[in-house]
């Protein structure tokens, strides 16, 4: 994704960028210099954007046994 550069010296920084990062409208981000030489871009405070696995955490809850569940599986039923 390209940008460019204002008289000022400011960029927007791209939609998928911000929506990745987390970053809205009052967050502080930083810019990093990788050891290869890049400038990398991160979010300068705590908050991080939910993983998108989040919602997926967690456990089935109460139900089958270990024994029914492979039972099941190798179609012993």
């Amino acid at each position: 994704m390209t940008t460019t550069v204002t008289a000022k010296g400011q960029v927007t920084i791209p939609k998928p960028v911000r929506d990745l990062l987390g970053i809205a409208p009052g967050s502080q981000v930083d810019f990093r210099r990788a050891a290869a030489g890049s400038v990398v871009l991160v979010r300068a405070d705590e908050k991080r954007p939910a993983s998108r696995f989040a919602k997926l955490r967690g456990h089935a809850g109460k139900g089958l046994s270990t024994e029914a569940i492979m039972t099941l599986t190798r179609d012993e039923a």
